[in-house]
């Protein structure tokens, strides 16, 4: 198999871009990017670090965001795995993409920037959950903003309203593969709603 190996026999493929894709492209939230943005509940976070990438689905109950100022959101850090594999990269490099999703629509707004975290008692009140505080903050300087093609969510499907769940394996079965049957199974997957929803903020 041969791999494309230049710029130039890639683009070649490819042609030249719509003037809308290109002209689309914001450095800041304007009025209805803003919108676009404080609509979505779920983004997924990509960052970068010197053992590789990492995306991570972020999720709220409102907007999964806050504004700080037209040119920066703040992201709280939710209770998770603690793995942290995120925040060990941003802390180390803060190169990051934010992909915001709004159930219904096909569009998928993007945010490129540069992240810092920061565990400042002040921001991290704004997020107060039920008595509750996210452990960090991610801070976020946009770089760009823009929607990315509609085609990919439309060729799945995503929001069809179908259940395509069915057969698949459970986190139960899989983490039971993972520890040769020593975790895992049914157990696991029996108790799981009941341990997120003691933890879920």
């Amino acid at each position: 198999m041969n791999y494309l190996s230049s710029i130039d026999e890639l683009e070649a493929l490819y042609g030249t871009p719509g003037a809308p894709s290109l002209r689309k492209v914001a450095r800041q939230k304007t009025p209805l990017y803003r919108t676009w943005i404080m609509a979505s509940k779920l983004c997924v976070l990509s960052t970068v670090g010197p053992e590789g990438t990492d995306g991570s689905p972020r999720g709220d109950d409102g907007p999964v965001v806050a504004e700080l100022d037209p040119a920066t959101l703040a992201l709280p850090d939710w209770r998770g795995n603690n793995r942290l594999d995120s925040l060990r990269n941003i802390v180390r490099d803060g190169r990051v993409l934010l992909m915001f999703l709004v159930p219904g629509s096909n569009n998928v707004v993007r945010v490129n920037g540069m992240a810092r975290l920061t565990a400042d008692a002040d921001l991290r009140a704004r997020f107060e959950k039920n008595g509750k505080l996210p452990a960090t903050v991610i801070v976020i300087k946009i770089g760009e903003i823009y929607s990315q093609c509609a085609r990919a969510l439309m060729r799945a499907g995503t929001w069809s309203g179908q259940d395509e769940s069915a057969g698949l394996p459970t986190m139960g079965d899989i983490l039971a593969e993972q520890t040769a049957g020593e975790e895992g199974g049914a157990a696991y997957d029996a108790g799981w709603d009941a341990r997120a929803a003691k933890t879920m903020w």
